[in-house]
């Protein structure tokens, strides 16, 4: 466990309370280009896309949808450290009636259910609670769909859905105990201040098993990086849920409930469902397996200094730096190849900075005197987990984590 209660940063509650009534609104009905564009390599398509900086709080970012927004981290800015800055950090919501600003004088976050005394929190009351810090990895579960073949349905990130920040909040056990779980509870669900945009659609809402919930990792965030959360990022409170998948992060959260049944509500009933397989692969086309709920996140690595494409010069070293991070928990290593994973070199490790945030690793390689060269770099988590050399697929799109390559052409 990674939480160290006195390094999270102050936070004086009335300047907290007034600074983040948050005057500006949520732009979602006409985006304002910043006349730029970029070029992803999807197989797929579309390769050019536009950079937005309509949304409060974000500076350029990748448009990969307005309604609901779904934003993209340019991937240059992972180069710059392994926390990703708040305004772009990327963002995506499943329904796109989301409110543009938020009264913190009058929120409260509910706690119900299955608990001795049903609790209306406001900003003050959780701030009152014992403050905690935590550096995580948020990652969509969808990240580098756009990179599946054949393509699958819904948006078509390359590797920029996802980001690294310090947050800090309150654990959500201290939450649960104030309330007082009563015996035979079996999960906790969240949802937040987001709605549906038709009558009948299901609200999006996650939960949890009751273990995982009260495991001490798992915290109500009003800060990351030591400011308060963007709107577009879920201000003013949000779930985190290290080592998992963000679509458990739940934005804007204002209701939780204990449950003493399973949920068998859509968002974890039917969405979001991987198969029950190695690696959660399945071929195109293949039936007849069985499915679980996405879960936790698996090791991945990438190069963040040099693109696929590049121009080097022949026979020069080549520095090489990049960010890994271990998914459900640490990285053990980071490993470079150049000879296609016939053999491979063991890289640098940088700080830790805890067990579910990024690493940055460094290393070197010498290209050769012409033609091309294809580098290949993998990371193995602590529990002895590999990135795979064949990229994975599922309908869904879902974690993808294929050993990455970059190729240079040779001057």
């Amino acid at each position: 466990m990674q939480f160290h209660g006195q390094s999270a940063p102050a936070v004086d509650r009335r300047a907290f309370l007034r600074g983040v009534g948050l005057a500006g609104a949520l732009a979602v009905t006409r985006p304002a280009w910043a006349g730029d564009t970029v070029r992803l390599k999807l197989p797929g398509g579309p390769e050019e896309r536009d950079m937005t900086t309509a949304f409060p709080e974000k500076g350029p970012m990748i448009l990969q949808r307005t309604r609901p927004p779904l934003l993209e981290t340019p991937f240059e800015v992972f180069d710059r450290g392994v926390f990703t800055p708040n305004d772009q950090f990327f963002v995506r919501w499943h329904w796109a009636v989301i409110p543009e600003q938020v009264d913190v004088a009058a929120f409260r976050l509910a706690v119900r259910g299955h608990v001795n005394q049903t609790l209306s929190l406001s900003m003050a009351d959780l701030l009152a609670l014992p403050r905690v810090e935590l550096a995580a990895v948020n990652q969509c579960s969808g990240n580098s769909r756009g990179l599946f073949q054949p393509r699958v349905p819904g948006g078509q990130w390359e590797h920029g859905a996802m980001g690294n920040a310090k947050w800090t909040g309150v654990r959500l056990r201290d939450v649960l105990d104030r309330a007082g779980v009563k015996a035979g509870s079996v999960a906790v669900r969240f949802n937040g201040l987001d709605e549906p945009v038709v009558d009948g659609a299901p609200d999006f809402m996650k939960s949890l098993d009751m273990d995982h919930a009260r495991d001490g990792e798992v915290m109500l965030a009003y800060q990351m990086n030591g400011a308060q959360l963007p709107l577009v990022n879920g201000f003013p409170l949000r779930l985190i849920v290290p080592g998992w998948y963000s679509t458990y992060w739940v934005k804007m959260l204002n209701d939780i409930e204990v449950l003493d049944a399973p949920d068998d509500t859509y968002w974890m009933k039917t969405a979001y469902r991987i198969p029950d397989t190695p690696g959660a692969s399945v071929k195109p086309g293949q039936t007849g397996f069985g499915t679980v709920p996405i879960n936790r996140m698996v090791p991945r690595s990438f190069f963040t200094n040099v693109r696929d494409g590049a121009t080097v010069h022949a026979g020069a070293p080549v520095p090489l730096r990049g960010i890994a991070f271990g998914g459900d928990c640490g990285v053990a290593r980071v490993e470079l190849s150049s000879d296609g994973g016939g053999t491979w070199q063991a890289a640098s490790l940088g700080r830790d900075e805890g067990t579910y945030s990024f690493r940055q690793w460094t290393g070197q390689a010498t290209a050769p005197a012409s033609g091309a060269v294809t580098l290949l770099v993998r990371c193995t988590n602590t529990r002895g987990v590999a990135q795979p050399a064949e990229a994975i697929w599922n309908s869904g799109g879902f974690m993808q984590n294929v050993i990455e390559q970059v190729r240079l052409t040779v001057a």
